[in-house]
């Protein structure tokens, strides 16, 4: 395995323009012949689509809450690439409700450096004690330099840089506003790429414009090698050896380091599009629907009728079926969208969820189930706006939150069926 360097974008807090640098430097790093590839911090399922568009190869999530060391490292080290650059989530510290899990835990644990983005639009002079700040409170994150982000002019740049280079932190880029960078979003965060029309232009604009007011040189030399790690034998089993996991604009979100888990156990995976109301392979002993937007689809999946009985017919064969967060929803009676419609599911389960009242449910949980392939004892994190109307039968699991609370018990359980609103992400060890 090569050697890997790495560099792990962050800000002091959201809305500072990680994302949009993380894709401008991905892709201006590529053309320039850099073998690189990227990660996403936490348990974020959206961004690293975009990534994988400005790349060109998949990135994976990397999240020091619910990932121990050993699954870090080895994570961060198989990436594709000699080069890897780390988006980072929320603020640099901030992390799961007990403060664990930050961007800055992530940069220690892999031993990479720290390239902060200062969205300094409403700033001038005070820049130097915020960023002093950042780069003081733990004096073991190495901060390698700042982007100055949403410049508004030359001269508004010229107080900023004056203001850092007093405190002696290199400036390796000064980024003027530009509202054409803007990327769409919804309720849960960015669009998926794949819905974004205009994304390479984007892309190619947001590279254009890095290549023009950053230093890549010196940004290339930022990135550092990172911590060596053993090969973990402890992976999240596989729902079966045959799994046919539903893939479209409706069920997008999955880790690619569980496809990797189940692959390297041996697993086949197939995947179909409930949406194009195709069916699972014949002869899978499991069926995933993952999370993402069935909301926005509820009509069409209602009318998805071959679908629909292809996995009726698989419950009575005893397949396994489980559903994640959208895919549980859809293993329910019904699905009432924003309108107030409802929308006939699968019936697999008696569940009636809906997205008229939209309430947020966030957090990282910890989960225990009995009699499931992948783990009695698992990390997960939930983020939905939709609420359980109806909910009877026996529930799947029991959940605590970061801080250690009790959540009761989640989900449901019907023989083979089985589901919640948790999104896995590694066993516990």
């Amino acid at each position: 395995m090569r050697d890997k360097s790495a560099l792990l974008i962050a800000a002091p807090s959201s809305g500072s323009g990680k994302t949009v640098f993380t894709l401008g430097l991905l892709r201006a790093l590529k053309q320039r012949g850099v073998d690189i590839t990227s990660a996403k911090a936490g348990p974020d399922y959206i961004d690293p689509g975009f990534h994988a568009v400005a790349s060109g190869t998949t990135s994976v999530n990397l999240d020091p809450w619910a990932m121990n060391h050993d699954r870090l490292s080895m994570l961060a080290a198989r990436q594709a690439g000699t080069h890897l650059l780390i988006e980072g989530m929320m603020g640099l510290y901030d992390g799961a409700a007990d403060g664990t899990g930050s961007a800055a835990d992530l940069a220690k644990t892999l031993g990479c450096p720290v390239l902060l983005i200062v969205d300094a639009a409403k700033q001038s002079h005070s820049v130097a004690a915020l960023v002093r700040g950042f780069r003081d409170h733990d004096p073991s994150v190495n901060l390698a330099g700042v982007i100055l982000n949403k410049v508004g002019s030359e001269r508004h740049g010229k107080i900023l840089t004056n203001a850092l280079d007093a405190m002696g932190v290199p400036v390796l880029g000064i980024v003027h506003r530009d509202e054409r960078l803007a990327l769409q979003e919804r309720h849960l965060g960015l669009v998926i790429a794949e819905e974004v029309e205009e994304i390479e232009s984007q892309i190619s604009k947001a590279a254009e414009l890095i290549a023009s007011s950053c230093d890549l040189d010196r940004i290339h030399a930022c990135f550092q090698p990172i911590a060596d790690h053993e090969e973990r034998d402890n992976f999240v089993p596989p729902l079966g050896q045959n799994i046919a996991i539903a893939r479209d604009e409706a069920f997008t979100f999955i880790y690619p380091h569980l496809l990797e888990d189940w692959r390297d156990q041996g697993a086949a995976i197939s995947f179909f599009s409930p949406l194009n109301d195709e069916v699972p392979e014949t002869g899978v002993d499991a069926i995933f629907l993952p999370g993402g937007y069935p909301e926005l689809h509820a009509g069409k999946l209602a009318q998805a009728e071959d679908f629909k009985t292809a996995m009726i017919i698989a419950r009575n064969r005893e397949t396994l079926i489980y559903g994640e967060c959208g895919g549980y929803m859809v293993l329910g009676e019904g699905l009432i969208d924003a309108e107030g419609k409802y929308h006939e599911m699968t019936g697999l389960l008696h569940l009636v969820t809906s997205f008229e009242k939209r309430k947020l449910h966030l957090g990282y949980r910890k989960v225990e189930t009995e009699h499931f392939p992948m783990g009695n004892r698992l990390t997960a994190h939930e983020f939905h706006y939709s609420s359980v109307i109806e909910e009877n039968g026996e529930p799947f699991l029991k959940a605590s939150d970061a801080l250690g609370n009790d959540l009761g018990q989640a989900g449901l359980r019907e023989e083979h069926v089985m589901g919640s609103y948790m999104h896995i992400i590694d066993g516990i060890v």
